[in-house]
């Protein structure tokens, strides 16, 4: 296979978006950005007040009580967290994030010119650092001269579809706060949970709220993606209060307003009605069932990966298939990407997008693109309690398990001599 041009391929331009639910827009939601449509005037910037008492709602039902004057909204969760990353970095401060992580969190830091320090994660679970691997990763930055200001992290994670473990979670925030870093908590994929009654979700800012700024993006699990609005929730104190003023500046600068329909609808699901509660639900059960398939089929495959907790996603780890993969010129995960894309004939993002080493043949993969063509299919998909037996469903998942089939078979061939 011929390498592709990497510069064609780049880390910004061309990085991966966050996976889809694939699904229609829902009627209500859409009733709500058309009913604004002829609305002229422009959101202030941070969102309208019935924006951010929504927002609050949101928060205080899932423990994290706050006000309108500790809330922003944002045309996406990038926007947030470049502000917050000036904010909080400024000139000459250092940047920390899990490896892997999600693919848009490093390029707003490199973009204001600050360091992007990536720290282990523990092997149960992406999205959070090790607590070790963080102290002596704040260690080292000093003594090269560094200033370590800020640490992301997501607990429940993109690309790992895991979810770290509460012990783990406040290992590492207590070593955080040891070190006087900020934490922003992206919890974008926190309503995706694939088994609330047996996974623990609890936010860092419920371990350190004078401490941490959430970011949820609702593309996660309450908007399409086309539409897009995020909102964060500051500390309190007179810290979260500076923090919120220099973000709200930063984001005048930059003209980053959510679009008046966008809001209202925004607003509308923020405020979890039973429609969008409803769909959210059968969404995540949905692509539950459709992550636990393609993961069995991964599995048998030869590939290693943990098996989905939340969002819409797989992280698989090819390593194992190294040898079969040479044999077809893939030796990197650039090459990983191009590959399974053309294999599968669907986005297959190589590892080296969410910070992992280039070298290493890891992909993330999405469920979306599994649910069929149309959206007559996707929805069938989401009414079905055996999404996986649908004929266009059951075509995508033996074509999948076919390429890691042959894979493991080829692999098995070259190891029978010996």
């Amino acid at each position: 296979m011929r390498r592709t041009d990497l510069e064609d391929h780049g880390p910004v331009r061309y990085g991966p978006p966050l996976p889809s639910d694939g699904l229609p827009v829902l009627p209500e939601l859409a009733a709500h950005l058309a009913a604004a449509a002829s609305r002229a005037d422009a959101q202030p910037v941070g969102g309208a007040p019935a924006l951010l008492e929504a927002a609050c709602g949101y928060w205080t039902r899932r423990g994290l009580p706050c006000v309108p004057d500790r809330v922003a909204a944002g045309p996406g969760a990038p926007a947030l967290l470049l502000a917050l990353t000036a904010a909080l970095a400024g000139d000459d401060g250092d940047v920390l994030v899990p490896r892997p992580c999600a693919a848009w969190w490093a390029p707003y830091a490199r973009l204001l010119g600050r360091p992007v320090f990536h720290v282990p994660t523990p092997a149960e679970s992406g999205g959070v650092p090790d607590p070790y691997a963080l102290l002596e990763t704040v260690r080292r930055i000093r003594a090269e001269g560094g200033e370590p200001r800020l640490l992301v992290l997501s607990v429940a994670d993109d690309p790992t579809a895991t979810v770290a473990p509460p012990e783990l979670l406040h290992e590492t925030v207590e070593a955080a706060a040891a070190e006087g870093l900020h934490l922003v908590s992206d919890e974008t994929w926190r309503d995706t949970v694939h088994d609330p009654h047996e996974t623990v979700l609890i936010s860092p800012a419920e371990m350190l709220p004078e401490r941490v700024t959430v970011v949820t993006d609702l593309a996660g699990a309450l908007l399409p993606p086309g539409w897009p609005a995020a909102v964060a929730r500051f500390p309190s104190g007179a810290a979260g209060e500076h923090l919120h003023a220099r973000v709200l500046d930063i984001l005048t600068a930059l003209g980053a307003r959510v679009a008046q329909p966008v809001a209202a609808a925004a607003g509308y699901a923020l405020d979890e009605p039973e429609p969008v509660t409803e769909r959210r639900e059968a969404a995540v059960r949905l692509h539950a069932r459709v992550a636990a398939a393609a993961h069995a089929a991964l599995v048998a495959g030869g590939a290693l990966a943990r098996p989905p907790q939340a969002g819409r996603h797989l992280y698989a780890d090819l390593g194992p298939l190294r040898e079969a993969l040479a044999e077809q010129g893939v030796g990197d995960a650039q090459e990983l990407e191009d590959f399974l894309t053309a294999r599968l004939g669907m986005p297959a993002p190589g590892g080296h997008r969410f910070g992992d080493d280039l070298g290493a043949l890891r992909v993330r993969l999405a469920t979306g693109p599994l649910l069929g063509g149309t959206d007559d299919e996707r929805t069938e998909c989401l009414m079905s309690p055996s999404p996986w037996e649908l004929p266009h469903v059951e075509r995508a998942l033996i074509s999948l398990r076919s390429a890691f089939a042959d894979l493991r078979d080829d692999a098995q061939r070259r190891e029978s001599p010996r």
